[in-house]
């Protein structure tokens, strides 16, 4: 044993006495003892996430053992309010209470090898007695959060536009973009009323050529991932070498109490310490019904609620970036609150970090849908999501390219993310506005393997209202993106910012295009059926072909690029209802006009997709493995 071990066997050895002496049985010490030992931790921090002991209890035992008073609540009004007492929120260990009739008190949650210095000094016989209380570590935070919430939560809505403008939302259009449009306008009214014919053509090629490069885009998706899959290694989690760190989940909610306990069941089979588990169940300050059913399950002493309070916009990124303040955790990860992460998800994520380059930022995992049978909008969503995290976004990610993430389980280095500005609060797509972002600022994005569990919507108008929001949320995107494009361009590099085009710019253009091209496919096929049929000239008939290969061949592209990542439970549960395909694509180009609308007259406006319990939060788990939904952890040096 070296010199470090033989200093953490002595204090382990010193904190388990001092425990003993406060009344705690020698059994559990040498249980939380051993805990301690593998996580890197200390017997007092085993003992408290455990929940084997009341927080206030034994920080009262504590006061008592010393012979301090002990204070199980702070006043937000003794407390004076600065941005360094942010700090306190990441280590909660000591706060300055200011009295009107009586000098400053100390409140302090030290650990208990401290508390013997702190006793001879600020106790009944010390130099400096009545100048120290005990309190614990959570009403430390509670009165922070409190006294700093009008400031914490205008930098949460202002900090991205007052630090890096250029790369908010807040602005829909800049003036400059506002005249180029006009500028474009203009220019396209004067083709229509001078050469309308000339206008349609040029128009139409450029949609065309767009629609195709969109397509061989996704084509390529489908070859990499089967020549990938089969060179995929098989390997395990190795044992770090050196201790696990604090990893944050942060789960935004809003009017969620139905699915509040299922949520806390997926977060408590997550494969970590607890006492190296930060969990921040962030809620907004009026959303009492949420906030009670939370009480209600009462969660363990690793989750913390973080109360938001009201202020436009109200989003979920912003909710996130206010609770970003008091993320205690190295590596952090956001989960949706229907979420059912796969329980060793920040087990792969860890390991995948550790191997990865330094600027790697971000790492997506699969969101998988498990309700496919329960409708046709649910089965074409679930082949959606099936194509979009288990072919493309890991392709995207092996070539180093920008990845649009997802909304829920991005796994960040903590750093990275908030060196990055965090999460713009006006964009009502955050994910995909933070993963270009994270691209043009040289940062790295991949994935993962281990699925997130999600739900679709089975009922239209609710899957329009979310799509409508997506959709909404990538216009503002492109926007913010285009507003300097040589600048963007320069900074992701030219075949990035191409595949950004492609990817966001396409499937915005695709979206809004296809009702457009299928009428002009209609009526040409429709004129060739007349009697007699007119001879169509040689660009009429390349640009009917055309678009039916961008068609059919999206359509095509769509299901084979979902389909053959989804196992067998997941066909069958598909069913015959891919052939909405068609309908579908139809709902999509509803949902994109309808963004347009909603971007002119409510651009921050979030429309909430409403949630409810599964019937069995085992279901998902069990099933899927059993049928080899799981695949196999990759090598990250394979893919970053």
């Amino acid at each position: 044993m070296g010199a470090p071990g033989i200093s953490c066997f002595l204090q382990l050895k010193a904190e388990a006495r001092r425990l003993h002496v406060l009344g705690i049985s020698k059994p559990l010490i040498a249980k939380m003892a051993q805990r301690a030992a593998n996580n890197g931790t200390t017997v007092e921090a085993e003992l408290l996430a455990s929940g084997a002991i009341d927080e206030d209890a034994y920080f009262a035992g504590l006061a008592r053992m010393y012979g301090l008073p002990f204070l199980a609540e702070i006043d937000p009004a003794l407390l004076v309010d600065h941005i360094q007492s942010d700090t306190q929120l990441v280590e909660p260990r000591m706060l300055r209470l200011h009295h009107a009739d009586r000098p400053p008190v100390m409140a302090v949650a030290a650990h208990i090898l401290h508390m013997e210095g702190l006793a001879k000094r600020f106790g009944r016989n010390g130099n400096s007695a009545g100048g120290l209380v005990v309190t614990t570590p959570t009403a430390i935070r509670r009165a922070i959060w409190k006294v700093g919430e009008n400031r914490r939560v205008d930098r949460a809505v202002r900090g991205l536009f007052d630090h890096l403008q250029p790369l908010s939302a807040r602005l829909v259009v800049t003036g400059d973009q506002g005249f180029f449009a006009g500028a474009s306008l203009c220019l396209i009214s004067l083709l229509l009323i001078y050469a309308p014919m000339l206008a349609v053509v040029l128009a139409h090629m450029m949609l065309s050529f767009f629609h195709t490069a969109a397509l061989f885009l996704r084509i390529a998706a489908v070859s990499h991932g089967r020549h990938h899959a089969r060179l995929r290694p098989e390997i395990s989690f190795e044992p770090a070498v050196e201790a696990l760190p604090i990893y944050t989940v942060m789960v935004a909610l809003y009017r969620e109490a139905a699915v509040v306990p299922q949520l806390i069941a997926a977060l408590d089979a997550l494969d970590w310490p607890r006492s190296l588990l930060d969990v921040k169940l962030v809620c907004e300050a009026d959303d009492h019904a949420t906030l009670a059913a939370i009480r209600q399950t009462r969660p363990g002493p690793h989750i913390e609620v973080v109360e938001v309070p009201a202020m436009a916009p109200r989003t979920k990124p912003k909710a996130l970036t206010y609770a970003l303040a008091g993320a205690r955790g190295e590596f952090l990860t956001i989960y949706d609150a229907e979420d059912r992460p796969h329980p060793q998800q920040l087990r792969e994520a860890y390991h995948a970090f550790r191997l990865g380059p330094p600027d790697l930022a971000c790492l997506q995992s699969p969101l998988v849908v498990d309700n496919a049978g329960e409708s046709w909008i649910s089965a074409i969503f679930a082949l959606e999501y099936s194509a979009l995290f288990r072919r493309l976004l890991p392709a995207l990610g092996f070539y180093r390219l920008p990845l649009p993430l997802g909304g829920t389980s991005n796994h960040f280095k903590t750093a990275l993310l908030k060196a990055s500005g965090g999460w713009d609060p006006y964009n009502v797509t955050e994910d995909a506005d933070l993963g270009m972002r994270l691209c043009r600022m040289g940062y790295r994005a991949s994935t993962l393997t281990l699925p997130t569990y999600e739900d679709a919507p089975t009922d239209f108008a609710v899957w329009l209202a979310q799509r409508t929001r997506w959709y909404k949320g990538w216009l503002q995107t492109w926007l913010v993106l285009m507003r300097h494009p040589l600048r963007t361009a320069r900074e992701m590099g030219p075949f990035s910012f191409f595949v950004f085009q492609l990817l966001v710019g396409g499937m915005l253009v695709a979206a809004l295009s296809h009702p457009g091209l299928l009428v002009f496919i209609t009526l040409s096929v429709l004129s060739l059926m007349q009697i007699p049929a007119p001879q169509p000239n040689v660009f009429t008939t390349m640009m009917l072909a055309m678009d039916i290969f961008n068609i059919l061949g999206s359509y095509a592209v769509f299901f084979v690029l979902g389909a053959t990542p989804m196992t067998d439970r997941e066909k069958k549960g598909m069913g015959w209802k891919w052939a909405m395909i068609p309908v579908y694509w139809m709902a999509v180009s509803l949902a994109a006009w309808k963004a347009v609308i909603e971007l002119r007259l409510k651009p921050f406006h979030w429309n909430k997709t409403p949630h409810q319990p599964r019937r069995s939060t085992s279901l998902s788990l069990g099933a899927v493995q059993a049928n080899q939904a799981v695949p196999a952890v990759t090598s990250s040096s394979e893919r970053l």
